[in-house]
């Protein structure tokens, strides 16, 4: 009787710790993702612009530290950047329920560790993101991409109730304490890959500008990668000015408890884990392009079903919207992800995913805040349907781009010239 699977990645050790490793932390990060700003909401009655400001302060590394990150991390080993990433954020995310036990935990040290542990990610999510082409062949990166996002699809999935549950039971701070310690078990796996990493020649001497900007240039200069980023970037922007202040909504206007939100999260990210599996089979169906365009189409537009979500009955309507959404975006980011590991030149995998992050993960904090100011002026839901409308126009950058051409995987990475390395000065 077979019980392991012998095909694929399934018998690639190192590839398995990893896996293993980024769906600890994954389990962990949604009970923080849901606690950190309940913490804010139900232990410190934050207003709707402080829980928005904790939101930008959050992401707001993204936006001062992802291109130098991408420098480094083509620099660098990329495994102790992991290790120290995990580890950094278990120490970090500790000190809150600390500071809760002896009655000093303030709406500032949430803010101060909200921005460390996403320093912290910066540096794990640029690594994480270039150190898997040199763990697996590229001809496995569709495969890796999605097991690796199946396993966020099922943290996604099981958190969020999780996370309800607990915060019910003992109180948003002293859940945090389990992110806390899936990081010290994340780093434990990573330390256990034996993989050894070649790092690549530099080209020239060093130079921290030359290479920011040779990053920029690669992607802002490239006819894929620039439509792929504005859309991404236009539906990060109007997704977070929604979603800074969609639990405060939830808690004030619609009445939720934590297990409810816990519960409508954990129904609604079903669709994470369909995308996931499905998004293979979409992309060798419709082909790169194909997949990219259709996706955009599904995963904007659902999104206008939440504010339009009666308050008597607001769960299925917010289910619905966020199973859709989640659909989609999976579908996406699996697609483009794999196809631009696939083209990219390993001395440029760090500073394309710096780059890409500093664009679509740096217009996060503008949105959280915009949507904290917002939802101050006009109220909560009138804010959610900006968000909704301005995300569900995301698709029309990638709709009118080349992007739209792109054939089968295996096609479009023969095609010479696809995306050709910057030339060096």
């Amino acid at each position: 009787m077979q019980v392991w699977p012998r095909g694929g990645l399934w018998r690639h050790p190192d590839f398995l710790r990893l896996w293993s490793a980024q769906t600890l932390s994954q389990f962990g990060s949604q009970i923080s993702a849901l606690a950190l700003p309940l913490a804010a909401i139900l232990v410190l009655d934050a207003s709707a612009f402080e829980v928005a400001v904790l939101g930008t302060v959050e992401f707001l590394p993204f936006l001062l530290f992802a291109l130098p990150a991408g420098v480094w991390v083509d620099r660098l080993h990329r495994k102790p950047i992991l290790v120290l990433g995990d580890a950094g954020r278990a120490v970090l995310l500790a000190s809150i329920p600390v500071a809760y036990a002896f009655d000093v935990l303030t709406i500032w040290q949430l803010y101060v560790v909200g921005f460390c542990v996403g320093v912290c990610t910066v540096f794990f999510d640029v690594a994480y993101q270039s150190y898997l082409p040199s763990l697996v062949e590229r001809s496995s990166l569709v495969e890796g991409n999605s097991k690796l996002e199946i396993s966020r699809s099922a943290a996604q999935l099981a958190g969020p109730g999780l996370a309800g549950a607990l915060i019910g039971a003992i109180t948003a701070p002293y859940a945090i304490l389990l992110d806390a310690l899936s990081f010290v078990g994340s780093a434990g796996l990573l330390l256990r890959i034996r993989s050894s990493e070649e790092l690549p020649e530099p080209a020239a001497a060093p130079s921290m500008r030359r290479e920011i900007l040779e990053g920029l240039a690669y992607v802002l200069g490239d006819k894929f990668w620039r439509p792929l980023a504005i859309t991404v970037a236009t539906s990060n922007f109007f997704s977070t000015l929604a979603f800074a202040i969609f639990l405060v909504y939830a808690v004030r206007s619609l009445d939720l408890s934590a297990e409810a939100i816990g519960f409508t999260f954990a129904v609604s990210n079903v669709g994470w884990l369909l995308g996931a599996v499905a998004a293979g089979r979409v992309s060798e169906r419709l082909g790169v392009g194909g997949t990219l365009v259709g996706s955009t189409l599904l995963f904007g537009p659902s999104l206008l079903l939440i504010p339009a979500a009666p308050q008597s009955q607001p769960i299925p309507f917010i289910v619905a919207g966020l199973m859709l959404a989640t659909f989609g975006g999976i579908v996406f980011n699996v697609t483009g992800l794999s196809f631009q590991q696939a083209v990219t030149p390993d001395r440029m995998l760090g500073r394309l995913n710096a780059t890409r992050r500093f664009i679509v993960w740096g217009v996060i904090p503008l949105g959280s805040l915009t949507g904290g100011v917002l939802a101050s002026v006009i109220g909560l839901r009138p804010t959610l349907w900006v968000g909704a409308i301005g995300g569900s126009l995301s698709f029309l950058p990638i709709l009118l781009s080349p992007v739209r051409s792109i054939g089968r995987m295996e096609d479009a990475v023969r095609q010479h010239g696809l995306a050709p390395a910057p030339v060096d000065a």
